[in-house]
């Protein structure tokens, strides 16, 4: 059953760091959404606001005027803001405050943890509400070392990979498994981000917040488990960063311990430099170099999806058709061509994977 929620933006709702309220406003199995407290965009649908599709999720000034006009009771407050550097900015505070003051819980994916603020405990433990960091690091003893039991696993897997951060590699991955469920394939997905799991996705890990030793034997867990409690026709694995980013260089780990041999390389192709790093002007890694060492880790780039982000209409289209013809595979951009196609190649890898797995 879904809980009711609100979800703070801070005046960023328009901005890529709000990437986990867009989530949320996309599609969550794990929260109702009642509205987003924006005071920027008060008045607006969110859904508008993110993409402009209306859905009937409103945005308002303050946690205040949310209570003056809704006649729902919300339960959490999730904060849906990666703020640079992962901490709380202090305008939020009083947001917080105020929300538990009102019998509301706080679910948080914010590096900082608000339950090791004094402040924010008192406050909590006084009106009986929670404090769920949910990137908060689980004990070693509850984590997991890799141990080959992967190899037990003849399901097809899809990773959907990227170029760098925060390019829509988790919205993609979402839309690929939707689209498979409603072609009639059982398909399940591994979040690997802190909105994956706040979108309700029953199996996988944040892997920002787990101990660096067990990040391939939690891959290998959340897979593994998937795979034997619900007997899926494909797994789709959700990536993070991407192989060549300095600020954080991640990929191998999903390809090697979760033994992926297919891949869907999310680019942005409008974007000049990592995004953590712009400022000192570590340029992003050309994409067929991407494709190369994703190739000579073992896997197969079966399509490239394209982010909207930092370019116009006319500039994306000149993008598709370069990197199309430079690759010689697919280039498809989620938000304007729908996944129609996307699903299709994907299912298509399905099917020829589990063939080649029934004649090994």
């Amino acid at each position: 059953m879904k809980e009711n929620a609100i979800v703070l933006t801070s005046g960023l709702l328009d901005k890529d760091f709000s990437k986990t309220s867009h989530g949320l406003i996309r599609g969550t199995d794990r929260f109702n959404l009642l509205g987003i407290i924006d005071h920027v965009h008060a008045g607006r649908d969110a859904g508008e606001v993110l993409d402009g599709t209306h859905r009937g999720i409103t945005v308002y000034e303050s946690i205040e005027s949310f209570f003056e006009i809704s006649d729902q009771a919300p339960k959490y407050l999730v904060i849906g803001v990666a703020f640079p550097g992962g901490g709380l900015p202090d305008e939020c505070r009083g947001v917080i405050i105020e929300a538990m003051k009102r019998g509301v819980s706080i679910v948080s994916g914010l590096h900082e943890r608000l339950c090791d603020d004094e402040e924010f405990s008192a406050t909590a433990a006084k009106y009986h509400v929670e404090l769920l960091d949910i990137r908060k690091s689980r004990p070693a003893k509850d984590l997991h070392f890799w141990s080959g039991e992967i190899y037990e696993v003849d399901t097809p897997k899809v990773a959907v990979l990227g170029t760098d951060c925060m390019i829509g590699k988790r919205t993609t991955c979402r839309f690929i498994m939707e689209g498979c469920r409603e072609a009639g394939l059982k398909a399940e997905m591994i979040f690997t981000g802190q909105t994956g799991w706040l979108q309700g996705n029953k199996y996988g890990f944040i892997l920002d917040s787990t101990l660096n030793d067990f990040i391939s034997g939690e891959i290998e867990r959340a897979i593994v488990d998937c795979y034997r409690n619900e007997a899926p026709d494909l797994i789709l694995v959700e990536g993070q960063s991407s192989l060549q980013n300095p600020y954080g260089p991640c990929g191998s780990e999903f390809i090697i311990s979760g033994n992926i041999k297919g891949v869907v390389l999310q680019h942005a192709p409008g974007r000049k430099y990592y995004k953590t790093k712009a400022p000192v002007g570590y340029e992003i890694a050309p994409i067929e170099s991407e494709v190369a060492l994703i190739n000579a880790l073992g896997a197969e780039v079966l399509a490239v999806t394209l982010s909207e982000l930092e370019a116009n209409d006319a500039e994306m289209i000149a993008h598709q058709k370069e990197i199309a013809e430079k690759l010689g595979i697919p280039v498809i951009r989620p938000l304007v061509d729908g996944v129609e196609e996307l699903t299709s190649i994907v299912m298509d890898y399905q099917k020829r994977a589990t063939k080649e797995q029934l004649s090994a």
